[in-house]
């Protein structure tokens, strides 16, 4: 046990390690701090290990200036202090501490002597890192060499805070006004702002920018902050406002008021007029014009037909009692449709689009699904809810998968692709009426009952356990276990009288 006692204290609190990558380091500052809490001891020499390195246990990659000073509390008067002498040992990564004045000095209880590291590099990798002490004292018994070790934790790095406060220097500017967009965040980001049509790298460094070309109408700048060791990223927006932008093209939530609309660009100045009834369409000499779009979305046309855009395309005409679908030359035309919501179709067959696909008729008592040959077709469905099902057999979709046939009087479980008769497995089994020549435990080695022939009763295989037994009806005898023995009485309700017992000879009752 060292005569002084030895505590140490960092600044940050809690210092971490520096994070590989990453454009700087992290570092802090070690206090040692020597105090003395019994008698006075007189001390020659203290010797400071510091572990240099990256790895776990070590505190820093490169040794620092250790600077020392010793405070003589003097208790009723005002503390001195003075510096100790520090001395780095050539070729190690141990300091030598000794009196100011050389020799021996005399270390009081109450005194203290604090070391201390400025500016220290932390290691890169987390752990904790143990600084060892050697001290020379001298008493009545002569001179003595102590050691020990006192510990500080470099926690993992943090995450870097995320950039803030992405803002321009003006909420609006006029055309052709300079702008500078600026931000706050860690050197240690790579910054990229991007806007409309390009984007521009920003060192490191600054947290500042102006965009060469002012905004011409509203604009959303982006500022993306991105950790080069983790590759993770943060997004800022800001949106800079025109006073008289110059726009490309327009959308209004609340609607314009405008007489007419017109083109901007020789040859094409068509307009649009707003009229009371709805709208003109106007070409650039000022006849009608042509509307070309890829979707009108209306409550109603009215029109003597459509057609597509060129003289063969097919034609729809609108006759009183329906539409007519024709192709260019007048011929009665085809409908081509993903999907038909109708409220009826009366047709004398449907097929798929291919001769070889099937087809369902129509005959008066129901439909007919056939392959394209005319043969028997086979129904494919996910699910089918239907009121009766009228069949032969029901098969798994394998031919090696189990059957069901309806013979008149019930129906056959088989297994597949035979006439072997199969297995019906379930969780629970509620009948009128079971007939079956046994009945066994569901587990390996559990007893059964066999049913014999016909007056002869049923076998039981592996013992009964029973409280009592009687006759089938209420008035016979009945017989009843006990602890005691067997009791056979008269009846169930009757008093405890002994029964006729008639046979060959009545046995002791078993150990």
């Amino acid at each position: 046990m060292t005569a002084l006692t030895y505590t140490v204290f960092t600044d940050p609190a809690s210092v971490e390690a520096s994070a590989a990558g990453r454009r700087s380091t992290s570092t802090g500052t070690v206090y040692l701090v020597i105090t003395n809490t019994a008698r006075r001891t007189d001390w020659s020499r203290i010797e400071v290990r510091v572990p240099v390195g990256d790895g776990v246990g070590d505190l820093t990659p490169n040794l620092p200036e250790m600077k020392g000073k010793y405070t003589d509390n003097r208790w009723g008067a005002q503390a001195l202090t003075q510096e100790v002498k520090v001395d780095p040992q050539r070729d190690t990564n141990v300091f030598e501490v000794t009196p100011k004045s050389g020799g021996v000095a005399s270390f009081r209880p109450g005194d203290y002597l604090v070391l201390t590291m400025e500016n220290v590099t932390i290691a890169a990798t987390a752990g904790p890192a143990v600084l060892t002490v050697r001290e020379k004292t001298e008493d009545d018994d002569g001179e003595h060499t102590r050691y020990t070790s006192v510990a500080l934790v470099k926690t993992a790095p943090k995450e870097i805070p995320a950039p803030r406060d992405f803002h321009p220097d003006k909420g609006m500017v006029g055309v052709g006004e300079n702008l500078t967009l600026s931000w706050e965040g860690s050197p240690e980001f790579d910054y990229r702002i991007l806007f409309p049509g390009g984007q521009k790298d920003i060192s490191s460094d600054s947290r500042t920018w102006t965009p060469p070309d002012a905004p011409k109408r509203a604009t959303t700048y982006t500022l993306v902050a991105t950790d080069p060791v983790t590759q993770k990223q943060h997004f800022l927006t800001t949106t800079v406002q025109v006073r008289f932008p110059v726009l490309e093209t327009l959308t209004a939530t609340t609607g314009i008021d405008t007489p007419w609309v017109q083109g901007a660009v020789d040859g094409k100045k068509g307009r649009v007029t707003f009229t009371g009834t709805g709208v003109e369409i106007s070409d650039n000499s000022g006849g009608r014009g042509t509307v070309t779009a890829d979707r009108a979305d209306l409550n109603g046309v009215n029109t003597g037909w459509v057609q597509g855009r060129s003289t063969d395309d097919g034609k729809i005409t609108f006759p009183k009692d329906g539409l007519d679908v024709r192709q260019g030359s007048g011929a009665w035309g085809t409908v081509h449709a993903d999907k038909a919501d109708l409220n009826g179709v009366n047709t004398e067959w449907v097929q798929g689009r291919s001769a070889d696909d099937g087809k369902i008729t129509f005959p008066k008592d129901g439909l007919n699904v056939r392959q394209g040959s005319g043969a028997w077709g086979t129904v494919h469905a996910d699910k089918a809810d239907l009121n009766g099902v009228n069949t032969e057999w029901v098969q798994g979709r394998s031919a090696d998968d189990g059957w069901i046939s309806f013979p008149k009087e019930g129906l056959n479980v088989r297994k597949g692709a035979g006439q072997s008769w199969g297995t019906v497995s379930a969780d629970q089994a509620d009948v009128n009426g079971i007939t079956t020549k046994q009945v066994r435990g569901s587990g390996e080695g559990k007893g059964y009952i066999e049913f014999l022939e016909q007056d002869k009763g049923v076998r039981i295989f592996g013992g009964v356990s029973a409280g009592w037994i009687r006759g089938l009806n209420d008035g016979e005898a009945w017989i009843r276990f006990n602890e005691n023995g067997i009791w056979v009485l008269k009846n169930q309700n009757g008093k405890r009288e002994s029964a006729n017992v008639t046979c060959a000879t009545v046995n002791e009752r078993p150990v």
